[in-house]
């Protein structure tokens, strides 16, 4: 049974930092590229970052330079630490697993980040 749970959601101000954490159970990284997505309010989901078993990363533009995704495989933790964070960054953030083979994907609950004075 595969299982994403995120955490260290929460309310920030703008400049401020977070970091989100993802806990992976039941999954064997070498086979996901594992990611961040975000969802705001009236808006579509969107890719935020993503990071190969390998350590390739890519970012969405819009946060290149403030996020960065790493992963610990020893703890099966994925993480995305938010720097220089933005009233546009408010959203519900989504820990996704992404199987290479046979393609399946996962998804965690969300955790809701807010980014207000």
């Amino acid at each position: 049974q595969v299982q994403l749970v995120e955490s260290g959601g929460g309310l920030v101000q703008p400049g401020g930092s977070l970091r989100l954490s993802c806990a992976a159970s039941g999954i064997t990284f070498s086979n996901y590229v594992m990611g961040w997505h975000r969802q705001a309010p009236g808006k579509q989901r969107e890719a935020v970052a993503a990071i190969t078993s390998g350590g390739s990363t890519n970012y969405a533009d819009s946060v290149k330079g403030r996020f960065t995704i790493s992963g610990d495989k020893a703890k099966n933790t994925v993480y995305l630490q938010m720097n220089s964070l933005k009233p546009e960054d408010t959203a519900d953030y989504y820990c996704h697993g992404k199987k290479i083979f046979p393609p399946y994907d996962y998804w965690g609950q969300g955790t809701q980040v807010t980014v207000s004075s």
